[in-house]
């Protein structure tokens, strides 16, 4: 790798780093309903929120209310999306007047941005009216994004009260981090974007007349070109801040229109990033042990550089097949060499290989290249970023809360080891929270396994494949991986707007959503009504205890005096 290589990386680290501390504080002070210097802007959108939908924000919930709430919340707003969708034809701002989507892709669409997945097998640009972008599509980005940082909170909760019976309102959580979190940031993010020529307009698609003349698939004569505008600016900006992923446009982050410049490519994958690293230090912050969120931020930068660092030394590399045939693939002032196939020019191998982790990392799925043209080991970082469950910075909200169930059943199994009561963060972790951690940790994996078996053997999911052998079985696992862990990323190869992947894909995105944020909430009831744990007196584990009898029986009865010294025993803190 080249000293720019290097430079770029360590510029973008070093400015997540820089931001994560101011952002996660101000999270905390926005949960924990403190002043944070946006509350007079917006406290009276808050009190009309709660004023219009009879909410009262103090009124404190049990975990099985929040739940309800949450699931409540987003069947209502995935069925509101659904109808917009299937109506899109007769409703307004759709200048170029769109017919609504099949049943089976609406339901997939529908389901896709309701559990922030953003999985995408449609062009939006030809299929998507004005009005279901930013009435549909862009609202869920909100509510999705928010729902996870709920559940992250809730469970945060848990864990720091001591032997209360209720986690939080749900209602007051998910207003809060629409108002005073992402809108702000999206706000900002947006203007950004529309001065790096992003497009931002209601306007009807232009046309252009091209210099050279081409001619279609069916060899009709091609004179002009549609350029295909829209509100883009504003749903790119949550898109990304949101972990949500999901393109304006087809090619996503590597159309010209959506991430134009290297500059808007660096703020977009850095909004990526930006909230899943900050709520480490949130958590911390909630917590009472700031210490803690440190730790987490630097157990995914521990897993997250070396696998960056992977994907752009294979990108780099290029395939050497295609050196043996006589290419030249080794970079030169002419050419960046390596694999270009599937990169925009103006990102290069560095900056694409850079957002595939990033991505894929933070369960956002958005693209600025594509996935399915890296070279085998480029794109086996992808996936395996999205087969760790999206814990490596993931979804915002749901990444944490994630890592936090590995960390639980850590202790558990550690402890078991070492002969100590389990325990996190001064709570005790008994068979309930294990159960629970059991089945958020299963569930995904099942799914994806469950849908790949069921797309290679039968004819319906053979159908979608364009690639025979071991890559279409790569770009099948690649899709339910992307779905069951919310990730909405894909290997393009795939043909997946089908009856049979629109709704076992849709039902793999809803049990990846929730069939891991209802355990994590039982888990945070749970905790949250056990007492915290303090140290008891040293104490030796049994095995230790009789040897330390049996020298101090050995000492005595020869006269001699027994010595710590001669017999090192560490004790073990039992709980």
């Amino acid at each position: 790798m080249t000293t720019m290589t290097y430079l770029r990386i360590g510029v973008f680290l070093a400015a997540l780093l820089l931001l994560v501390r101011p952002v996660g504080w101000y999270m905390a002070k926005i949960y924990q309903d403190e002043p944070a210097g946006l509350n007079r802007l917006f406290a009276p959108a808050e009190w009309l929120i709660y004023r219009g939908c009879g909410v009262r924000a103090d009124e404190e919930m049990h975990w099985t209310t929040y739940a309800l709430v949450i699931l409540l919340v987003n069947a209502v707003g995935g069925l509101v999306l659904l109808l917009l969708l299937l109506l899109q034809g007769v409703l307004p701002l759709n200048p170029q007047h769109l017919a609504g989507l099949r049943p089976d892709t609406a339901f997939n669409v529908a389901t896709s941005f309701v559990t922030n997945t953003n999985w995408q097998n449609y062009s939006g640009e030809v299929t998507m009216s004005y009005f279901s972008q930013m009435a549909g599509l862009t609202v869920q980005n909100f509510l999705s994004a928010a729902t996870g940082m709920a559940v992250l909170v809730a469970l945060t909760r848990g864990i720091a009260r001591r032997s209360a019976s209720t986690i939080g309102n749900a209602w007051a959580d998910l207003t809060r981090g629409v108002l005073y979190i992402l809108l702000p940031l999206a706000f900002v993010l947006a203007l950004a974007l529309i001065s790096e020529g992003v497009v931002q307009t209601f306007a009807p698609y232009p046309t252009a007349r091209l210099l050279e003349t081409t001619t279609d698939a069916d060899g009709h004569l091609v004179t002009e070109q549609v350029i295909a505008l829209g509100p883009a600016a504003s749903q790119i900006a949550i898109k990304q801040l949101g972990t949500n992923g999901g393109g304006f446009f087809n090619t996503n982050s590597a159309h010209p229109l959506e991430n134009p410049t290297a500059f808007s490519n660096f703020l977009e994958g850095l909004a990526i990033l930006l909230i899943p690293a900050a709520l480490c230090i949130t958590f911390g912050i909630l917590v009472g042990d700031p210490r803690q969120g440190w730790a987490l931020l630097a157990a995914m930068l521990l897993v997250f550089g070396p696998l960056l660092l992977a994907a752009v030394v294979a990108e780099q590399q290029g395939n050497p097949h295609l050196a043996a045939l006589g290419a030249d693939i080794a970079a030169s002032e002419g050419q960046p060499g390596g694999n270009m196939e599937g990169k925009e020019t103006r990102f290069g191998i560095t900056d694409s290989a850079l957002w595939a982790t990033v991505t894929t990392a933070a369960s956002n799925g958005s693209v600025n290249a594509m996935h399915d043209s890296f070279t085998p080991l480029g794109g086996l970082v992808p996936l395996f970023l999205m087969l760790l469950g999206e814990v490596i910075f993931g979804g915002v909200g749901s990444g944490l809360y994630g890592l936090l169930i590995f960390a639980i059943v850590a202790v558990f199994v550690a402890g078991l080891m070492v002969g100590r009561t389990p325990e996190y963060l001064g709570k005790k972790v008994e068979a309930f929270e294990m159960k629970m951690a059991s089945i958020a940790i299963l569930i995904p994996p099942a799914f994806v396994l469950i849908g790949t078996a069921a797309a290679i053997i039968t004819p319906v999911g053979l159908d979608g494949l364009q690639d025979p052998g071991a890559h279409g079985l790569s770009e099948v696992l690649y899709a339910f991986a992307s779905c069951a862990n919310n990730n909405g990323s894909a290997f393009a190869g795939l043909s997946s707007d089908s009856l049979f992947y629109n709704l076992v894909g849709g039902v793999a995105m809803v049990a990846g959503r929730f069939g891991v944020a209802l355990p994590v909430l039982a888990i945070a009831g749970s905790l949250a009504a056990k007492r915290r744990c303090l140290p008891g007196r040293a104490r030796y584990p049994p095995t230790r205890r009789f040897l330390w009898r049996c020298w101090w029986g050995w000492c005595s009865s020869s006269g001699r005096s027994p010595s710590f010294r001669c017999w090192r025993l560490v004790p073990s803190q039992n709980i």
